[in-house]
């Protein structure tokens, strides 16, 4: 049974039905891993689920924000957002390689009909719920 505890802003939801239905069932599945990993993460009780700069974000304790948007002039792609000044996407790099597509220090790129590397994204979630913990470690412990 879940012990983790969701603070919705009521925001969110409108947020996901704005999306074109192809891609908010992609971002709806995004957030499902989110939870679950937040779920399975020791010491993850409490998680917010809030809007950012308009986007989907995701917020714990000891965690750095995790965002998730689609924009119509990349109708193709989709993406998760993390903090550029982290050290989360550099790490993804080094540990992941071409596992993923990255935008610079800040996200991991997905096209629509891309099958996801399911459990690398959820060691990259886990490390970025888990990263004022481990951000003095090299590679984020990985």
């Amino acid at each position: 049974m879940s012990q983790l505890k969701i603070n919705r802003d009521p925001r969110v939801e409108p947020k996901f039905q704005s999306y074109p239905d192809e891609i908010r069932g992609k971002l709806e599945a995004l957030r499902d891993l989110i939870l679950e990993v937040a779920d399975e993460t020791e010491g993850v009780t409490e998680i917010l689920e809030t809007l950012k700069w308009g986007e989907p974000s995701y917020l714990v304790k000891n965690g750095s924000t995790l965002r998730m948007d689609w924009k119509p002039q990349n109708p193709g792609q989709y993406a998760m957002y993390f903090q550029c000044t982290s050290q989360l996407v550099p790490t993804f790099k080094v540990v992941y390689g071409d596992k993923f597509r990255y935008e610079g220090t800040r996200a991991l790129l997905f096209d629509l009909e891309e099958k996801i590397p399911r459990q690398e994204l959820k060691d990259c979630i886990q490390l970025a719920l888990n990263y004022h913990k481990l951000k003095h470690l090299p590679l984020l412990g990985k």
